[in-house]
């Protein structure tokens, strides 16, 4: 990244999001393009009049997304893929809104085992299948074996811009559905809903995979949206604890 670029002081009070934003701003403004090296960690900070913290938050958010890639001892890259995949840009300014996600991920995932229906594989069918079994009988890490399912599905549906949508979108997804406890994510619930999905699809029949693919996401809405509920009133009590 060139010397001569302009960058906006942030705040000390604000969060990393705006830190995202700023180098988003430098992708859009054609500032910085795909391949270029980001300053050292410190020269950012200074520039930028940002702690170290937050700095490293927003940069492993952007490279959660995909925008950018964090080399040992190599320094911090924009990513090759961005040319091809501008829907990271736009996912990236939404990273701290989890209902925008999760609604995001509902809109696409919807047409995805709809599509997937109609055209799914025997081998796909027997991948879904395994994990769900998998799920029953504890045979795997349970977090895993839900991206799987969702993987199989996306990937039996989508093409080369689809999926340049939907690859970023999940990744960021489990991010933070991983931060949930499996408690507040009900994995029975879970398997009861895989297989009816798993079923829908088998029988090829779009109209039940969409259905059962709503309940299954409106549930993973809701039980997010109570996690964090509860995640915000613990911290309000650890607040008031120590005021």
């Amino acid at each position: 990244m060139r010397g001569d670029i302009k960058l906006k002081s942030i705040k000390k009070n604000t969060l990393s999001e705006l830190v995202m934003d700023e180098i988003i701003n430098l992708l859009i403004s054609g500032q910085i393009k795909v391949g270029d090296k980001l300053p050292p960690e410190l020269e950012l900070m200074e520039r930028l009049s940002v702690s170290r913290q937050v700095l490293r938050e927003a940069l492993s958010s952007l490279e959660t997304i995909g925008i950018l890639k964090r080399k040992t001892r190599g320094g911090t890259y924009v990513t090759n893929k961005i040319g091809s995949r501008p829907f990271r840009i736009m996912l990236a300014s939404s990273a701290a809104n989890i209902e925008t996600l999760i609604e995001t991920r509902m809109s696409q995932e919807l047409g995805f085992v709809t599509l997937a229906a109609e055209s799914i594989a025997d081998k796909e069918l027997e991948g879904l299948k395994y994990t769900i079994d998998s799920m029953k009988n504890q045979l795997g890490h349970y977090d895993e074996l839900d991206k799987e399912f969702h993987r199989i599905i996306t990937s039996s549906a989508s093409n080369n811009v689809t999926a340049g949508i939907i690859e970023p979108l999940m990744n960021f997804f489990y991010e933070t559905y991983y931060t949930i406890s499996e408690k507040d994510r009900n994995i029975e619930l879970t398997i009861e809903q895989h297989t009816a999905i798993y079923e829908a699809l088998k029988n090829h029949d779009p109209f039940e995979a969409h259905k059962a693919m709503y309940l299954h996401l409106d549930n993973v809405r809701r039980r997010m949206k109570l996690a964090r509920t509860k995640q915000r009133n613990v911290t309000n009590e650890e607040v008031n604890l120590n005021e």
